[in-house]
């Protein structure tokens, strides 16, 4: 039998699977004959997950990283099937008749639970389903009720500030952006006018990054309202600042706020820290309001309840408490973190042992924490075990390795997919809407429109 390359499935097109991918590109085992071939299967009919759909659309920078994936996306080892669903259309027995590997890398786009009472009321909303709808994700209604004037945004990471931010701007101050028609006229109904956002800790241990932080004063419609009184450190927080310069450039961006006079922009945008959500309140079935309780730093950087608790006045709340992966069949399960069970990104199956050939990277791997660039290192470790495990002999071997294959498979259940090339076409279409208004890109919205474009 003639030598053949490597095969490896990949479940999931965001970054952690082309982080993969690129990882796998760049190995000794691909730059000696026969080489790597990689296949990467995507739920959507559009690649890039999460920048996709989870990025704020007034964040072209971060977005820009769609132009690195794209090289590895070019190279010619490298496959894309768009709109296949695992667990749906494919399933593990499946990929095992076809690839020596499979690693999963389907991220996190669920809302985490916070259970405190109130959270189902009317007018109680997760982060993620609003970032969904706001990013055009064809999946969520077309609509968002935006009645509220006051609004509470439960979290102290980027997610809140993308929530907030997008919640306090006007909606013609977002159109230059990506935002489809519907997104549009949904923002101009917005009648938020105060935002609070609400973290249970002090300034030296909210989540932000320097960089989107100081990207919520640009606007000329948000006002940002920093208590004096929540600026406060013990020894611990002292502690953080001086070892992470990130901390440090948090904290004095706060401070900076805290001290200076508010000004008359429309919007307020309030940070408040040392405030624990206790309870969202509510009248008839919807939100009337936020119940918190004061909390004070215990010396170590934690925190303790005072016992000291506030009513806000506020008609919606978000919660931007985290994101959580959807479980994967055929794969074991951590329910407490929602992540799949692993060692160096080898799966690990209830008895201890290596469930052979599958292997996980990214956020179904360690939990929705981190920043976008930080699933290199997942990716890179979990590649190398691969290769380790390759190199071995412990990969199991496929029935039917030829590429060829998995294009008769696809056929045979009548799976209407995307492609690589279909991407080019659908981003052509997108940025011909855009073009037509003055725009880099106008993101198009409904599944059966972006088959369509990308020619499926």
């Amino acid at each position: 039998m003639s030598p053949r390359p490597l095969r490896v499935a990949i479940v999931g097109a965001g970054p952690a699977g082309i982080y993969a991918a690129d990882a796998l590109l760049k190995s000794d085992v691909a730059a000696s004959e026969p080489g790597v071939s990689i296949d990467i299967f995507e739920r959507m009919p559009a690649p890039f997950g999460l920048i996709r759909y989870g990025v704020a659309p007034d964040h072209p920078r971060i977005k820009g990283i769609i132009n690195a994936l794209h090289q590895v996306l070019d190279k010619p080892q490298v496959r894309l099937f768009g709109n296949i669903d695992y667990g749906t259309d494919v399933h593990l027995d499946d990929l095992r008749a076809f690839y020596d590997a499979v690693i999963f890398s389907t991220g996190a786009m669920a809302d985490r639970e916070l259970k405190i009472p109130g959270v189902e009321l009317d007018g109680s909303y997760g982060a993620a389903d609003f970032a969904s709808w706001y990013d055009g994700h064809p999946d969520v209604p077309r609509t968002w009720p935006l009645e509220a004037e006051k609004v509470a945004v439960l979290g102290v990471g980027n997610v809140a500030l993308d929530i907030s931010r997008i919640l306090a701007k006007t909606a013609d101050e977002l159109l230059p952006t990506e935002i489809p028609p519907n997104v549009y006229e949904g923002l101009k109904a917005n009648k938020a006018v105060e935002i609070h956002v609400f973290g249970r800790r002090g300034p030296a241990q909210a989540k932000f990054s320097p960089m989107e932080l100081r990207e919520l004063d640009h606007s000329p419609t948000i006002e940002v309202v920093v208590n004096p009184e929540d600026i406060d450190y013990d020894e611990g927080s002292i502690a953080d600042r001086r070892g992470n310069k990130q901390t440090d450039m948090v904290a004095k961006t706060l401070e900076n706020w805290a001290i200076r006079d508010v000004g008359d922009r429309p919007h307020k945008l309030f940070l408040h820290f040392f405030e624990s959500p206790v309870e969202i309140l509510g009248e008839d079935g919807r939100v009337v309001g936020l119940r918190t309780e004061r909390t004070e730093l215990d010396g170590t950087g934690n925190v303790k309840g005072t016992g000291q608790f506030t009513d806000w006045d506020v008609d919606a709340v978000y919660r931007a408490v985290g994101y959580l992966s959807d479980k994967l069949p055929k794969l074991p399960w951590d329910i407490a973190s929602g992540t799949v069970p692993d060692q160096g990104g080898r799966v690990i199956q209830e008895s201890g042992a290596h469930l052979e050939s599958v292997y996980v990277t990214g956020w179904i791997r360690r939990g929705p924490v981190g920043l976008i660039g930080h699933t290199k290192g997942d990716a890179n470790e979990t590649v190398a075990n691969l290769l380790e495990d390759f190199a071995g002999g412990r990969l199991q071997s496929p029935d039917s390795p030829a590429p060829e294959a998995v294009d008769a498979f696809l056929a045979e259940r009548n799976l209407r997919f995307t492609t690589w090339e279909g991407w080019y076409r659908l981003d052509a279409a997108e940025k011909a809407l855009g073009s037509a208004e003055g725009r880099e890109r106008v993101k198009i919205v409904e599944r059966e429109d972006m088959l369509r474009a990308s020619g499926a």
